[in-house]
């Protein structure tokens, strides 16, 4: 396999585990040209290299800045910006557990707070739902309990965690 082979490879394959992070595929094509490339590239050679539209490219790398993912930079006598991926993969997982915290486990956390004061009555109907929708707001609670600790840490607590885990 030749390097271009395995770059293309690489980002469709990107794109796709994108999808699973609940981020759009042109957002994580981006996101794996940035993270191979060398040198920080312009809005316009990331145009050309996956064939998309600027306002496509624009958008997208607007929220890969948000999420911590991509840097803008520029370089001294040129107009234009150029952005570079954030390379230190560790760093990459935790802004990626970062953000599926606030876009997954938050909100369900605020549902189950809320529906936790609702009066259902004594039902056997309202009984299973009560205890249902607590299982899973505990859940969610030591979910977004390792989250937060994860995207907050450094790389030698989750290595560390990780291989307790294993033992």
């Amino acid at each position: 396999m030749e390097l271009q082979e395995a770059s293309e490879k690489f980002i469709q394959s990107w794109a796709q585990l994108g999808t699973n992070w609940g981020i759009n595929k042109t957002m994580a094509q981006l996101h794996a040209l940035l993270l191979i490339s060398k040198t920080s590239m312009s809005t316009e050679e990331m145009m050309k290299k996956l064939q998309i539209s600027r306002g496509n490219t624009n958008m997208n790398i607007r929220a890969l800045i948000d999420w911590g993912l991509v840097y803008r930079e520029h370089k001294l006598g040129e107009r234009m910006e150029y952005f570079r991926a954030e390379k230190n993969i560790s760093k990459v997982a935790r802004c990626i557990a970062r953000e599926r915290r606030k876009r997954e486990i938050e909100p369900v956390i605020a549902l189950m707070a809320e529906l936790s004061t609702a009066n259902l009555g004594n039902t056997d109907e309202a009984i299973e739902f009560t205890k249902v929708s607590k299982d899973i707001h505990e859940f969610s609670n030591t979910i977004d309990g390792f989250l937060d600790k994860f995207s907050r840490s450094d790389e030698n607590w989750f290595y560390a965690l990780m291989l307790k885990l294993m033992k």
